[in-house]
């Protein structure tokens, strides 16, 4: 079966789309690491925690919320638990599966963070928009997402 290739508007449209994938990680990062010695993946794990009922998540949960694999999470909360800021334990309902836990330490930093990584995240993309841009963001994100999930699981 041959391609449909992308029309000129569609492949200008895909180019600025992903160049916005590449640069908007890396740039939130660089706060992140700058201001809170974080990156946004490591962030992103304890913000998901601290929404958390008791603050705690079985690992692959924790994982599919923070958008990241279960082995990129094991490596970071291997990291966070040195630090102090997350704490990791046999689930006492099924030993099977793993616990993370966010620690009032991690709570601590989580709070440090967030003020500097929010206004980034306000300078880099909201303050770039008016509202209906917004609104259409938040739109076209679920849709993507939507294809996306449809795919990785057909």
């Amino acid at each position: 079966m041959d391609p449909q290739w992308l029309d000129a508007d569609e492949q200008a449209t895909w180019r600025r789309l992903a160049a916005v994938l590449s640069a908007l990680p890396a740039a939130l990062d660089a706060q992140l690491q700058r201001d809170s010695g974080l990156t946004h993946f490591e962030y992103a794990v304890l913000s998901t925690l601290s929404e958390a009922p008791d603050r705690t998540l079985r690992m692959s949960c924790l994982a599919g919320l923070a958008n990241g694999s279960l082995s990129r999470l094991s490596h970071v909360a291997g990291r966070l638990e040195r630090r102090g800021w997350l704490l990791r334990r046999p689930d006492p309902e099924d030993g099977r599966w793993t616990l993370a836990t966010l620690t009032d330490a991690g709570w601590e930093q989580l709070v440090t963070a967030a003020p500097g990584h929010v206004g980034a995240v306000r300078r880099v993309v909201f303050d770039a928009l008016t509202p209906e841009q917004v609104r259409q963001l938040g739109e076209i994100g679920e849709r993507l997402l939507r294809s996306v999930e449809a795919e990785r699981f057909s």
